[in-house]
This record gives C-alpha cells, sequence and structure tokens, in this order.
C-alpha cells in the first residue's frame, strides 16, 4: 500500500524516514499534488540498474535492426578468454 504524506511532514523527518523502508517509497505531497518520492537506497541502486539494463538491450536491439554485426556466442567466448 502507498505511502503518502504531505510535504510538510518532513518538520518531522525522523517519522517520515521511519515509513521509507525496501520495497516501501514515501510519496510527498505539495499543494495535494505528488511531488516528491523518498526510497530506500537499495531500491534506487535497482532502478538505477535496471534503467542501465533496459538501455543497453535496447541499443542492442537498435544495432541489429540497422544490421550492424554482432558477435556469436563463440566469438564472445574467445574474447573474454573463457
Amino acid at each position: 500500500m502507498a505511502i503518502i504524506k504531505p510535504v510538510s511532514d518532513l518538520r518531522n523527518y525522523n517519522g517520515v524516514l521511519k515509513d521509507c523502508v525496501k520495497g516501501s517509497p514515501v510519496y510527498l505531497t505539495k499543494n495535494g499534488r505528488g511531488r516528491f518520492v523518498l526510497l530506500d537506497i537499495d531500491d534506487y541502486e535497482k532502478e538505477i540498474a535496471e534503467k542501465l539494463l533496459f538501455s543497453r538491450i535496447a541499443e542492442a536491439e537498435m544495432r541489429i535492426q540497422n544490421g550492424e554485426q554482432y558477435m556469436s556466442i563463440e566469438e564472445l567466448k574467445a574474447k573474454l578468454g573463457i
């Protein structure tokens, strides 16, 4: 369940931070509208890693569609020394 609090609750930031746990971000509103999100650091790092992975996959798919050469699994293993 989403935890939604007004940004003014940050006056008592310990209470807000207590509610921010892994897998449960705290959404902060300003003037009744969503404005900020507080995330657990592990959740944040996971988000960043996923975005990087998806962008690399999209780039690889675009290269394949453009007809660029790609390595076979055997070439990749040889390059990596596996």
